[in-house]
């Protein structure tokens, strides 16, 4: 290590005295040098290794650059450094991340089944009532050899603990950030932010839309058939007959969407990148030149 303080000195000496001459020299001296660094350094635990490297490159780097502040390259050199090590250690995370999802959303499946090839996690499907279209992702997560646990919708609050991060498909991403999504993703992100636990949606830019939720165009949601929750048959034994044509006496309710509004969503991912909720608010204009209607 000693060896290694008079490296990091020699440089810092010879940027101070400005013998060091353009961007490209210094960039280049500077990586060697951390390079150097990180290699010398003696790793605590796993849990710690990359808090430890970027520690270590970052009093460097701070030293560095005291040297000589007008060589911006030094501080593009050590911030890149920080991300590798970030994305190292993202790759090299212990197995058990948990993942929650809920619904059958096509491209949710295909981005967990493209996940599985570079790291270890299993997944918790909330089972999607009335439908239960989370039956039918949990058996084709399963059937693509990813570790799948089913859960009931009602137990998702008791089960976010456990949970690293919710993925979930949406219907519909509004100008405002917000999103129009299956019935009860309202509730998991609701959960997902008593917990602290990121709210992340994958989508497709085709659903970018760039309307408010206020807009009068808008339609949140869509009133799906009372079947769905109480047959037919069912439904007619509370039917009172004795008020002229017969009166119901049981009402059902069965929305097909929920509005999850921009402060629950985390991060969206699309086919074309990775966007923040407040970017999102200038990303559908971007993608429409003028209104359907004329006006």
């Amino acid at each position: 290590m000693a060896d290694v303080q008079g490296l990091v000195n020699e440089l810092a000496t010879s940027l101070r005295k400005r013998k060091v001459e353009g961007s490209r020299e210094t960039a280049r001296l500077t990586a060697e040098l951390l390079r150097t660094v990180i290699s010398a350094q003696k790793l605590p635990s796993p849990t710690n290794q990359a808090a430890a490297l970027i520690a270590a490159v970052r009093g460097v780097g701070q030293r560095l650059i005291a040297a000589n502040p007008v060589e911006l390259a030094i501080g593009n050199i050590v911030r890149r450094i920080f991300h590798i090590i970030r994305e190292e250690e993202l790759s090299l995370q212990v197995e058990g991340e948990v993942v929650l999802t809920l619904g059958q959303s096509r491209t949710v499946k295909k981005f967990l089944c493209a996940a599985k090839k570079k790291r270890s996690f299993q997944v918790f499907v909330a089972e999607g009532a009335p439908k239960y279209l989370g039956h039918v992702l949990a058996k084709a997560l399963a059937a693509k050899g990813l570790q799948t646990t089913m859960i009931t919708d009602s137990s998702v609050f008791a089960m976010i603990s456990r949970v690293n991060v919710v993925i979930v498909g949406v219907h519909a991403m509004m100008a405002n950030g917000g999103i129009i999504a299956p019935v009860g993703t309202n509730m998991v992100a609701l959960a997902a932010k008593k917990h602290a636990v990121p709210f992340v949606v994958v989508a497709g830019t085709h659903k970018l839309c760039p309307l408010y939720p206020n807009n009068p165009e808008v339609l949140l949601n869509d009133m799906r058939c009372p079947s769905e929750l109480l047959s037919f048959g069912e439904f007619s034994d509370f039917v009172d007959f004795s008020i002229g044509s017969g009166a119901s006496l049981l009402n059902i309710v069965n929305p097909a969407f929920d509005y999850v509004p921009p402060e629950l969503v985390s991060l969206f991912v699309t086919e074309i990148n990775s966007i923040t909720k407040h970017a999102l608010a200038c990303s559908p204009l971007d993608n429409f030149s003028c209104p359907i209607t004329a006006g």
